[in-house]
């Protein structure tokens, strides 16, 4: 099993799908809680260039209080995390499989929760 949800863009340009994806993850019901640019903290912790790479931090408020109201420390798990990275080919765009990251968790509610998430990601991942 993949533990991620790709889509590769290619010959495009990172501002370009950052946006793109901002947006279709807000037309699926999704906010964006965090935001690391990976990229610049690398440059500034310890010196070391390297593409750019992003993780936006994405919830959606209605399927986190579902998940939390049925197993309260699933928080730890939480926001999904959906990363663009610029590769040679273009920009690659992977968000986490919530189902994979659910296994560890004997849920069976739980994994019917993070089975709508995945696709709600990737319809998501498609709709860039």
């Amino acid at each position: 099993m993949t533990y991620t949800i790709d889509r590769l863009f290619p010959d495009a340009k990172l501002d370009d799908i950052d946006a793109r994806t901002r947006a279709a993850l807000a037309d699926k019901g999704f906010g964006i809680l965090t935001e690391i640019d990976v990229q610049a903290t690398m440059k500034k912790k310890i010196d070391k260039d390297m593409s750019a790479y992003r993780i936006l931090g994405a919830c959606s408020p209605t399927m986190a209080w579902e998940a939390i109201r049925m197993e309260p420390r699933v928080g730890a798990m939480l926001p999904c995390n959906v990363i663009l990275r610029q590769t040679r080919g273009g920009v690659e765009v992977s968000a986490i499989d919530p189902v994979a990251s659910m296994m560890a968790i004997p849920n069976d509610e739980l994994h019917a929760v993070a089975e709508q998430v995945r696709q709600m990601l990737a319809d998501a991942i498609d709709a860039i």
